[in-house]
């Protein structure tokens, strides 16, 4: 038992004196590092890639395909897409990539998403690392404070979210064409569009903002019977968020690498019909 005489082990953090004084650093005897070791190596993985492609300005378009990085495209120095999701927002003074301008809306729906709060604060900031193993940091201020304040702002992006992954699914439609844009058509790149937007999906809807909004501020559930069958079913999601945030964000890299693969040369888009 610690007593008001032992000198602590630390001025701060967890070694304060209304915690216990126990001189390791924690008591886990099992791999407890490799969980947040695989996420960091995840998401810095996908960081690397998504910004070579996002900066590369190149071999995002492919008739009828077009990478969900720079969908939709609102520069004048967009690739030309025929019935594409290309509007001229932005004249030609815009110089550099038009995908920086619509992936800040996806970038902060899931920087600001609970499960990736948890992932990156575990796997890059140690705070914590794992349960039961104590943070290094000597001060812990929440998100209370500047700049993580601003992860309050999540729902905003959610509803941005609805908007990208509407604009996507219009995308997945296009797909549905052949290179002469005459409609009917599947080839590989269609089905792996469908697979993207269908993970998306479930990514955006089972956001904890999303079953907030849909069944939040009810007194009463038996009073608003569909409400609550939506709820009950953004729920069960819900309870899949940590699987389908891994599984959409590999399935948007699978998605734009593919368009890649085909404007580039590499292969062609193999057709079913």
């Amino acid at each position: 038992m610690a007593t008001g005489t032992e000198p602590h082990l630390n001025s701060g953090g967890v070694r304060t004196g209304t915690r216990a004084a126990i001189s390791a650093p924690h008591l886990r005897t099992d791999r407890w590092w490799l969980a947040p070791a695989v996420t960091a190596a995840g998401l810095l993985a996908f960081i690397v890639y998504s910004t070579w492609r996002a900066f590369a300005n190149a071999d995002y378009y492919a008739a009828p395909y077009v990478s969900p990085f720079y969908s939709p495209c609102l520069a004048e120095n967009c690739e030309p897409m025929r019935a594409g999701p290309n509007w001229e927002l932005f004249g030609s003074w815009w110089g550099i990539s038009p995908a920086i301008i619509i992936l800040i809306f996806p970038l902060g729906f899931r920087l600001t998403c609970y499960y990736y709060r948890k992932a990156y604060y575990r796997g890059f900031w140690m705070s914590p690392p794992a349960c039961a193993v104590a943070e290094p940091h000597k001060k812990y201020s929440g998100e209370t404070r500047f700049p993580l304040i601003l992860q309050n702002i999540h729902r905003y992006f959610f509803y941005a979210a609805l908007l990208v992954a509407g604009i996507l699914t219009y995308d997945t439609v296009l797909a549905f064409r052949d290179e002469n844009y005459e409609w009917g058509h599947m080839g590989l790149g269609t089905l792996v569009f469908l697979l993207n937007i269908v993970l998306i999906w479930a990514y955006t809807l089972s956001c904890h903002s999303c079953r907030h909004i849909v069944g939040g501020k009810l007194k009463h559930f038996s009073k608003h019977p569909v409400r609550y069958r939506m709820w009950q079913w953004i729920g069960k999601l819900n309870a899949r968020h940590m699987q389908l945030a891994w599984a959409s964000l590999l399935s948007v890299a699978l998605a734009d690498f593919y368009v890649y693969l085909v404007a580039s040369g590499v292969f062609d888009d193999p057709r079913f019909f």
